[in-house]
């Protein structure tokens, strides 16, 4: 710690708890939420003002707002609050099942539900439902003796890797975006999960996505190759990166259908990155219609009247996330070594999208 604030404050932090004595000689008066995060090197500013709004940030003994200018002398005592364990809980939320045996099941996931819980969407997610599906029971971070036969999906893999992904995820075995719709694979028992991962890992399964993009990509076949990684002026974005700051990362693509000013593509995924299809599609400057974070909610190609703007808008409204759809998907069974093929239809909002654009701009 090089602040002079932190230098010169007599300071003691025990835990989660940090007691400071202002130095009397202290002038600036800077606000308590941005004086105290010096003193906690791993918490973020939000962190400590969430603590000071429920009461755990104390001035000579008194509750202080966030907003409270520090004065010399002040004696502050502020523990942080910390998020409740993550776990994931049985939720009756009804589920798609295309395919369900005693090893695996595939499920159609709706857009706009997130397929684990996580920091920021700690209920109502695909493992949500599942563990109702399969009458597991709760599943707890410490949960380490917690067996597949016992819980009803697998276990592999399941419980948080590091403190900073705290993600609680049995039975998934690869994941889909939150506002990405279609078919996922799920594991039921540990044998069943390693060995479908292996396939994923191999590149030998089988997926391919729907998606209405922006433009008509040219050629109107081919592959999209380009490293992926996080966006170096965005850290909430991927991007395609340098080789050496990145993942390789493969897309095959062709179109389908074209409209006056957009086109249906198919994608085929030969590398599973975050976000793979939308930051390819973008990079080559045809982002997915709709897609909020890369650029798909304005009109990017044709006519920029303002009917035709309206005209969008309506479409934006009836679906407000990217045109992205997990339509078929491929892989060997892992316990008979049977070809297993499912494919889903579009969603009734993306159905929508394409209708009116074949029957206004086809």
């Amino acid at each position: 710690m090089s602040h002079p604030d932190v230098e010169q404050a007599e300071f003691t932090r025990q835990g989660d708890t940090l007691t400071v004595r202002v130095p009397a000689d202290y002038a600036d008066e800077e606000r308590i939420d941005k004086y105290l995060t010096r003193f906690f090197p791993n918490a973020s500013r939000t962190k400590v003002q969430r603590s000071i709004r429920k009461g755990q940030a104390l001035v000579n003994g008194e509750d202080v707002k966030k907003s409270y200018p520090v004065q010399g002398g002040d004696a502050i005592v502020c523990r942080l609050v910390q998020p409740p364990p993550m776990e994931a809980v049985p939720q009756p939320i009804p589920l798609d099942i295309v395919y369900e045996d005693d090893a695996l099941l595939v499920v159609n996931k709706p857009a706009d539900m997130v397929v684990h819980p996580a920091h920021g969407h700690r209920k109502g997610t695909l493992v949500n439902a599942l563990l109702h599906h399969v009458e597991g029971q709760t599943v707890a971070h410490e949960d380490e003796d917690l067996d597949a036969d016992a819980l009803g999906l697998s276990m592999v893999n399941a419980l948080p890797e590091r403190p900073d992904n705290p993600s609680i995820r049995p039975g998934i075995v690869h994941r889909l975006d939150k506002d990405t719709s279609g078919l996922l694979v799920v594991a039921k028992t540990d044998v069943a999960h390693r060995r479908l991962a292996a396939q994923f890992k191999a590149h030998t399964t089988h997926r391919r996505y729907l998606a209405i993009v922006w433009g008509h990509p040219e050629p109107p076949s081919g592959t999209m190759e380009g490293a992926i990684g996080r966006d170096p002026h965005n850290r909430k974005r991927m991007a395609v990166v340098p080789d050496a700051k990145g993942k390789r990362a493969v897309t095959h693509y062709e179109v389908v259908e074209w409209h006056a000013h957009t086109a249906l593509v198919q994608f085929q995924l030969e590398t599973g990155r975050t976000h793979q299809i939308r930051v390819h599609a973008s990079d080559v400057h045809h982002p997915l219609l709709g897609d909020p974070t890369y650029g798909g909610q304005t009109v990017r190609y044709g006519p920029q009247g303002g009917t035709r703007r309206r005209f969008f808008e309506h479409l934006f409204e009836r679906m407000p996330r990217q045109a992205l759809h997990a339509a078929e998907l491929g892989f060997t069974h892992p316990m008979t070594d049977e070809a297993m093929q499912f494919t889903a239809a579009l969603p009734d909002d993306m159905q929508h999208v394409l209708d009116r654009l074949r029957a206004v701009e086809g």
